[in-house]
Parts: structure tokens; C-alpha cells; sequence
């Protein structure tokens, strides 16, 4: 799942901090700037699927945005898609019920096929076919249907949705080979057929991915030339050994807190890359039938417990900033719900509210996570912050990726805890995916009137125009209460001092620019 904070109409601030390159001498030498090999990168992100029908998670869509081409794209500093595999696109008429694009000329896919209209209503035809749990086809909720008459592709939407350009230039709109790809079933096995400026030399699950770039590749980027060989790793402790042996020259997602934090501007050999943040961290409750946590109360009383301070202090050592809404800072429609709500954490509170809905005793409930930085430190201390008022009993638990992304999708956990990267630089990818009534969260939460809400702000194509409609359905989520806002994190990426481009590896548009990576 996606798990941020972004920017919209301005850019992510990006700044470059000169780091040390670790424990010098040991392990693998950095190449040096003649030796053309590939650039290792290092992340703790994990792939689900390679076919973009199958998954709506970070590491799968990295890897997605350099295999396979969009119709549109961001370019690093934009909030505005603008065309990749499209020659032009564009609403029609002024309802933004029809959306149309036009393909450039000559587009191949790296097998040396052809790409044709044909293949782009496939790819989304057989997205919302298939409706895999874990795939985006909660993007296309608005979607009604796609026609095709020679290189134009046409999208007849439900209602109007100012959105939808936004959408599919994210690995939802992910264009695939329909000669290869089975039109109502999942592609088995680790291969990749697109059109994006890498082609898949060789994958192994959990371990690396070689991309070497694709000479077929027509669109809106222009890659470096430089072979990428992305490196998967267990959690960040691994990572961070990794970067300290000199193992990989870049350090993506996620490195612990403490490597960031002991960091100094005076260090030298190395470059830390800091953007706005695009990672937001929440605590979500399974509103389904039989959950302990179904009762608004007890979610309210937990919301009034929580000390989103001390988790930015004590565990994530400041590296994060303690978040009091759906909306992170920095995106149109920002509020303070929460902080209005709970100010501060109040164990008083929180047992009144216990009080008056009858409940009497603990409140016995589980709490699941998985991956990312000091997750289990911060499944403690959220542990430790609801039984210290003794209202509450937690039972935590680790559970590994796939098999979370599973559990939380079926209902088997009553709360866990999930962080969100943004899929667009737009607020409505903290609402419409996360809290619409095809939350890809699958917490069972509904509501009429952030439905009613949703649809408004997306008949706005004025974004700016949008924030009280935002503003509003937060409002509503902090007296619902079906998740508690913990977080939102900036973005780093540790650097070799001759590797260029780490900066665009996060810049606030969830898109993983490997091709911009280079060697000084």
C-alpha cells in the first residue's frame, strides 16, 4: 500500500547536507568516476507483484515508475502531470467527465513490441477486471470506460473527477504488453514487459532487481544511461550495515532514525538528501463487526491517549513530525482535527468517554505492523501509552509484509498501524484512497458525507479551491475516528559524494527516478 506528505502548486524543498561515507576501509570501494558499472541502490522496501494489476505498495511501484510508462508523468520541482507515453492530454468540454489522450508516435515496449491504444484500455481495462485486494483499483473508482479510436484514448468517468489526470500518471495508469499479460487473471513469475527507461535484466524477490536502460524508451525523461541494481534488504538495520561496509552507494527507504540523526552538516564523503516529507503514519482501526475497537468510544478515547511527541522524540529521534490530521503539512485543505479534538494526551478524557458509553474494564485489542523504521519500538510505546491509563490491554505483533498486507485487507487485525505514501501531489490521495468507501486501508469505514465531500473537491479543477471541503472531511474523521493520525516524515537518501541525482529518488511525488541517478 501506499504509504506521505506532499506539495501542491509548490515544490518540495530539497536540501543537500555533506555526510560521512561511513566506516572507511571496510568492505567494497565506491567505483570511481570512469567505471561505468552499475549504480547499487539499497532499499528495505518490498515488491509484491510485478504486475501492476496486483499491487498498490511502495517498493512495488518504485519499481514500476522505471519499467513501465504512463500516459503522464511528474517531472521533479511540478505538481502537474504532464504527458510520458501521451503526446498531449486534456479534459473535453467542462464537465471533467472525458478525458483524452493522444499517443506519440513510434512507442515500443522493450520486447520490441508495438504499443498501440490497444494496450493502454487493456492495462486499465484488466485493472479493474481483476480488482486484486492488494492492486489500485480503488484509483479508478471513477472510472466508467475506456474507448479508442486509432492513437486517441478517451475516458468516460462516473462523475467529474479533476483528479484523474493525476491518477494515471501513477503506477495505476502503468501501461502493459496485452499480448503477454492475461486479461483477467495476475502474470505469474518475475518477469516485466513496459515501456518505461528501464528494462528488467534479472529479478530475484527480496534480494535485487538489475534495470538496465531501455533504448526503445520515447517520453518526458531523459535517463542518464546508467545501469541501477536495487538491492533488497531485510529492515533498516541491514540497510544501514550495508551503507556502512560500503555495500551499496545509495541508502533509500528506510535507514534507522539514528543513522539520520547523528549525522552533521561538517561531515564529508557523502550526501544526505532531506525533502518535504511524503510518508504520513497512522493508526488504524477495523471497523468490521466483532472488533473490540467498533465502538466510536473506545477509538476516541484511544485518540485521546496517544503521545504523537513523544513517538517523534523517543523513538524516531525527531527524524519525523508529530501529525494532527488525515491531510499532512504542506497540502492544500491542512488542518489541526485532531489537535483541536485531543490536545493533549488525557487519560481523564479518554476514561470518560469510556464511562459514558458503558464500558467498564480493558479494552483488550491487538495491534499489528510490519515494515519500517523502529516499528517495534513504536509498537511499544504505543503499547506502553494506552495500558499506563489502564484502560486499555494491547497485545502487539510483528507480521511480515505480504502476509500484513493480506491480514489488514481481510480484517484480521483489530488495529495496525500502516504509513501512507502519497500517490500524487494532491490531497485527495489522503482522502479518496485512504478513507473513501473503497479505502484501500479496508478498514470498513464508510461515511456519507465524506463521500458527499470527496466528490465535490473533485469537480473543482481550481485546487486551491478545494480547502474548506478538505478541511471539512478531516473535521469529520477526527469525531469518526476510524484512524489516528501519529506522523509525517521527511524523506532522506544517503549518497556516495560522486553519485548525482539522490535528490529526485524522493522529492515528494512518490516517483523513483533511478534514471537520474549519475556518477560525478
Amino acid at each position: 500500500m501506499r504509504a506521505g506528505r506532499l506539495r501542491t502548486g509548490a515544490a518540495a524543498a530539497v536540501a543537500a547536507v555533506l555526510l560521512t561515507a561511513g566506516a572507511a576501509g571496510c568492505g567494497l570501494a565506491s567505483p570511481g568516476g570512469g567505471d561505468r558499472g552499475p549504480i547499487t541502490v539499497g532499499t528495505t522496501d518490498t515488491v509484491t507483484a510485478l504486475d501492476p494489476a496486483g499491487a498498490y505498495d511502495i517498493g512495488s511501484w518504485a519499481l514500476f515508475g522505471n519499467l513501465y510508462q504512463s500516459l503522464l508523468t511528474f517531472t521533479p520541482g511540478s505538481a502537474t502531470p504532464v504527458p510520458d507515453a501521451a503526446s498531449r492530454c486534456g479534459f473535453r468540454g467542462r464537465s471533467l467527465q472525458t478525458y483524452v489522450c493522444t499517443l506519440r508516435d513510434g512507442l515500443t515496449f522493450g520486447n520490441g513490441h508495438e504499443l498501440t491504444a490497444k494496450d493502454v484500455k487493456f492495462s486499465f481495462d484488466r485493472i479493474r477486471r481483476i480488482h486484486a485486494e492488494q492492486g489500485p483499483s480503488a484509483l479508478l473508482s471513477t472510472l466508467d470506460a475506456v474507448e479508442t479510436a486509432g492513437a486517441t484514448v478517451t475516458f468516460r468517468l462516473k462523475v467529474p473527477d479533476a483528479t484523474f489526470p493525476f491518477k494515471i500518471a501513477t503506477g495505476a495508469g502503468s501501461i502493459v504488453d496485452s499480448s503477454l499479460y492475461p486479461a483477467d487473471a495476475l502474470r505469474p513469475g518475475a518477469e516485466a514487459d513496459g515501456s518505461g527507461p528501464y528494462v528488467l535484466k534479472s529479478y530475484r524477490p527480496g534480494v535485487r532487481a538489475e534495470l538496465k536502460p531501455a533504448k526503445h524508451y520515447r517520453g518526458a525523461v531523459e535517463p542518464k544511461g546508467n545501469a541501477v541494481d536495487v538491492r533488497y534488504f531485510a529492515g533498516p538495520a541491514q540497510l544501514s550495515e550495508a551503507w556502512k561496509r560500503r555495500g551499496i552507494e545509495v541508502a533509500g527507504r528506510q535507514l534507522p532514525p539514528a543513522d539520520i540523526a547523528r549525522r552533521s552538516p561538517s561531515d564529508t564523503g557523502a550526501k544526505l538528501m532531506e525533502s518535504s516529507g511524503s510518508v504520513a503514519r497512522s493508526l488504524v482501526f477495523n471497523l468490521r463487526d466483532g472488533s473490540p475497537v467498533r465502538q466510536v468510544a473506545v477509538r476516541r478515547a484511544i485518540a485521546a491517549v496517544v503521545d504523537r511527541e513523544a513517538l517523534a522524540r523517543d523513538v524516531h529521534l525527531r527524524t519525523v513530525e508529530p501529525l494532527y490530521a488525515l491531510i499532512p503539512q504542506g497540502l492544500t485543505g491542512h488542518s489541526t482535527s485532531f489537535f483541536d479534538a485531543y490536545p493533549a494526551p488525557d487519560p481523564e478524557k479518554a476514561r470518560t468517554l469510556l464511562r459514558q458509553a458503558g464500558i467498564t474494564g480493558p479494552v483488550r485489542f491487538g495491534l499489528a505492523y510490519s515494515k519500517g523504521a523502529a516499528t517495534d519500538e513504536e509498537a511499544a510505546l504505543l503499547k506502553k501509552q494506552l495500558e499506563a491509563t489502564g484502560l486499555f490491554e494491547v497485545t502487539t505483533e510483528h507480521v511480515e509484509w505480504a502476509e500484513f498486507l493480506a491480514g489488514y485487507a481481510r480484517g484480521a487485525y483489530d488495529t495496525y498501524c500502516v504509513s501512507w505514501l502519497a500517490d500524487f501531489p494532491d490531497p485527495d490521495t489522503f482522502t479518496t484512497s485512504v478513507v473513501g468507501k473503497d479505502s484501500a486501508l479496508h478498514s470498513g469505514y464508510t461515511s456519507a458525507r465524506v463521500e458527499r465531500l470527496i466528490r465535490d473537491t473533485q469537480q473543482e479543477e481550481q485546487r486551491i479551491r478545494t480547502s474548506e471541503d478538505f478541511r471539512a472531511i478531516q473535521k469529520i474523521i477526527a469525531e469518526d475516528v476510524p484512524l489516528v493520525p501519529l506522523w509525517q516524515k521527511k524523506e532522506y537518501v544517503l549518497g556516495d559524494a560522486d553519485i548525482s541525482g539522490t535528490q529526485y529518488l524522493s522529492d515528494g511525488t512518490g516517483t523513483w527516478r533511478l534514471w537520474q541517478l549519475d556518477r560525478i
